[in-house]
């Protein structure tokens, strides 16, 4: 079996049809997230298209750094690769990694940092230490969920946790108003909530200015869907999606007091599934989930949806 991986042969919108092909992509592997990073980090991006025994086998979106005429070189991929249908088994994964490793081989002045898209196991972590990686246990697992939006109402109800359905129905009976922007309406208006949110609360995430890059560079086959609602004319919760390909990712989220005591966020994220839906959308990638925030891990997982541990960080 042979790998090779062709970098940037793929005019844009050839590599944007092959990504739309790929089941649970995310949006690390977006292009438009390679856009958004090179401005506000300073990293290029490399997009390859990976050839297994000549067939076209799936995608790898890297970003790299330099600095001293490249002595210094950064090597990152979150997220990667995506494979298309017939691909992506563990001698598929073997021999991408050790392709990867020659590559991009360990040096003086390199650093690597790889995330795999794939599930922890530990055959996967054998594998990918045959292949020059080596894994760093003090950086901790990756978890994200992936609420699966081809399932009927009906039955993704039934899967929703007792807690979260007792919300959704609440909130259902709340005289709430879900308005929706596909076309960068209310972007300003959670851009600002969420930065306040943010310096108060004082949680990990996405940067503002992060945030506006992407929003920035989210087009009409890929927008950004923005959800807010509303009690007696005042605005008391938002949600942020941005779609890529078959997906989606819920990126931002916000509540007022009022939002919490009604319980909007649920209903905005329950009413997201239509509008996703009818833009084509299949999975949503729900983000990722830790134990220092609790409580919005146990929002994310009372949706019913499939918690995934990926195998870990490599360097």
């Amino acid at each position: 079996m042979q790998c090779h991986i062709k970098w940037n042969s793929l005019p844009l919108s050839a590599w944007q049809n092959r990504f739309n092909e790929v089941k649970q992509s995310n949006l690390l592997q977006a292009y438009h997230y390679a856009q958004a990073v090179r401005p506000i980090k300073g990293q290029t991006a490399r997009w390859g298209l990976i050839l297994i025994n000549g067939q076209e086998a799936g995608l790898v979106q890297m970003l790299e750094a330099k600095t001293a005429f490249g002595l210094f070189h950064g090597v990152i991929l979150d997220r990667g690769p995506l494979w298309f249908d017939g691909f992506g088994g563990a001698a598929h994964v073997k021999i991408f990694f050790e392709k990867l490793n020659q590559t991009y081989p360990q040096r003086w002045g390199r650093k690597r940092r790889i995330l795999p898209e794939l599930q922890q196991s530990t055959a996967f972590d054998g594998i990918i230490a045959q292949c020059g990686f080596e894994k760093k246990e003090e950086a901790g697992t990756y978890q994200t969920l992936w609420w699966n939006l081809r399932m009927s109402d009906e039955l993704a109800r039934d899967a929703l946790k007792k807690n979260w359905l007792g919300s959704l129905k609440k909130a259902e009976k709340a005289d709430l108003k879900i308005e929706w922007g596909r076309r960068g309406e209310y972007f300003d208006w959670i851009k600002e909530h969420y930065t306040l949110d943010k310096l108060e609360r004082g949680y990990s995430g996405i940067s503002p200015k992060f945030l506006a890059n992407l929003a920035s560079f989210s087009t009409q086959d890929n927008p950004m869907i923005i959800g807010k609602a509303t009690l007696n004319g005042r605005a008391i919760a938002g949600v942020l999606f941005f779609t890529h390909g078959q997906s989606a990712t819920y990126q931002v989220g916000w509540s007022s007091e009022d939002g919490r005591k009604t319980c909007a966020h649920h209903l905005l994220l329950w009413r997201a599934r239509d509008i996703l839906k009818a833009k084509g959308i299949k999975d949503l990638d729900l983000g990722g989930i830790n134990d220092e925030a609790k409580g919005l891990s146990q929002f994310k997982k009372g949706t019913g949806a499939q918690v995934i541990i990926l195998a870990g960080h490599y360097f």
